[in-house]
């Protein structure tokens, strides 16, 4: 029998025995208790599984099963939970759709909605997770046979804001000396939020001057080495012995949130506007442009995956581009 009830679930169940490309039988519930309801589901199963198995048919697959297979297969990630939130944004646009109707059009309905009120960067990190999705199901699972174009918003290139020397002094002299710390680190190493407040002990040599982020903290998904220059020595001199396992911490408490109060009042009384804790970071990229960096080298310090994000800020430092301009100037002084 194929249609049955289970002791142990309300619903009729169907069984059917393995087709092509299966290594067991196919148990799954009808999600309903009425009879005839679980017939149709039953006979529209069973003429998909024999189109499947003797015609050669992909069997159809919805986007919450794609969704919910990626999530299983990607539940090692760091930004597990920021992929699921970001999915469930998704769900009343396209839970239950199958995955053949996902088309171009929809997914720029989508993206229009989701760019409403945010970055471009943001809309776009969105639609990749998509894209991710769809290319999976295509290439990997053998879902569909082809991937639909999912259009991305045009970015100019992030948000740039950095603080100037007098700036930054200013902001320090208002900060609590735990924020003081953390915001004297950041600008010294060009470390991201999240590797700061949970940096530990353990990832740092001292006598070394060196700290290792691990692959799976660190956002480009690579380990990442970071040599400490003086300033950073500074900081974690300071912090010693303050905390059994973390480096920076309140009241004898890991530090968490920096977007706090604290943060917000120092900004206010130090005059600086529009200004993120992330600017921190942007802050070091500019002022070892500003020193002379070059390009390979602020990429590995930094951490960035690809140089053309470290492209972003050669306009701090044209006097490198200025040097090599003029390597032409002795070949026109010899027209003359």
């Amino acid at each position: 029998m194929t249609l049955y009830k289970r002791k142990d679930s309300p619903y009729y169940w169907v069984k059917f025995s393995p087709i092509k490309g299966e290594l067991k039988a196919l148990m799954q519930s009808t999600g309903t208790a009425n009879k005839r309801q679980a017939q149709q589901y039953h006979d529209k199963l069973q003429g998909e599984r024999w189109e499947q198995d003797k015609l050669g048919v992909k069997p159809r697959r919805t986007w919450d099963e794609a969704a919910a297979k990626f999530l299983e297969e990607t539940s090692h990630k760091r930004t597990h939970e920021w992929d699921k939130s970001m999915l469930r944004w998704f769900y009343p646009h396209l839970g239950g759709k199958d995955l053949v109707d996902i088309n171009r059009a929809l997914l720029d309905q989508v993206r229009a909605v989701r760019a409403n009120g945010m970055a471009p960067a943001t809309a776009n990190r969105y639609m990749a997770v998509v894209r991710t999705i769809l290319r999976r199901a295509c290439i990997e699972w053998e879902w569909l046979d082809r991937v639909p174009k999912v259009g991305m918003m045009k970015d100019s290139g992030g948000r740039l804001r950095s603080l100037t020397r007098e700036e930054f002094s200013r902001l320090m002299a208002e900060l609590p000396e735990h924020l003081a710390d953390m915001a004297q680190f950041s600008v010294a190493t060009g470390l991201r939020q999240a590797n700061v407040t949970r940096l530990e002990w353990k990832q740092i040599s001292l006598a070394r001057q060196h700290l290792w982020v691990a692959a799976l903290d660190h956002k480009n998904g690579r380990p990442h080495s970071v040599p400490l220059n003086e300033a950073a020595m500074q900081v974690l001199l300071r912090r010693e012995g303050h905390h059994q396992t973390h480096v920076f911490t309140y009241e004898g408490n890991p530090i968490g949130q920096v977007n706090t109060k604290a943060w917000r009042n120092a900004l206010q009384r130090a005059g600086i506007l529009d200004f993120r804790w992330h600017d921190l970071r942007h802050t070091f990229a500019t002022w070892h442009r500003e020193a002379g960096t070059p390009t390979h080298e602020l990429q590995r310090l930094g951490g960035w995956k690809t140089q053309s994000m470290v492209e972003r800020y050669a306009h701090v430092a044209p006097e490198g581009l200025q040097s090599a301009a003029g390597r032409l100037d002795a070949m026109f002084l010899n027209l003359q």
